[in-house]
């Protein structure tokens, strides 16, 4: 399984971006898909996932109502809508995949990839 995230950028607060992780390798009914991200500093918080089979999401509280993570399965694609973007939402972010886990830890994700740089700042 490859996972390639995209979609790295410099955007000021209150903006946009959108990234992407393209995933190859299987097909991914059955896994979760996961976004995670690493401030500098600190170290990897999830963001959100979503079940690539039926859809679902869950969210961290920090990005809920300003985030939205979908898929593609015709491109095996994931993608995360970043609106009304903050300044502590820079961060180096990884998308990550697994069958089995579905939690919030990283570290539960069989699959990962390379990060996108995201800063937000004026």
């Amino acid at each position: 399984v490859q996972l390639q995230a995209s979609g790295e950028g410099l955007v000021q607060p209150g903006g946009s971006l959108r990234l992407s992780c393209a995933a190859s390798g299987r097909t991914f009914g059955g896994y979760v898909m996961g976004w995670f991200r690493q401030a500098p500093g600190k170290g990897r918080e999830f963001v959100a996932k979503i079940w690539w089979s039926g859809g679902a999401t869950d969210y961290a509280d920090s990005v809920k109502g300003r985030f939205t993570i979908s898929r593609d399965a015709a491109k095996n694609t994931v993608y995360l809508q970043m609106n009304n973007l903050k300044p502590e939402d820079t961060a180096n972010y990884f998308c990550a995949a697994d069958q089995f886990y579905s939690g919030r830890n990283y570290l539960g994700y069989n699959y990962s990839g390379q990060g996108t740089l995201v800063t937000v700042s004026s």
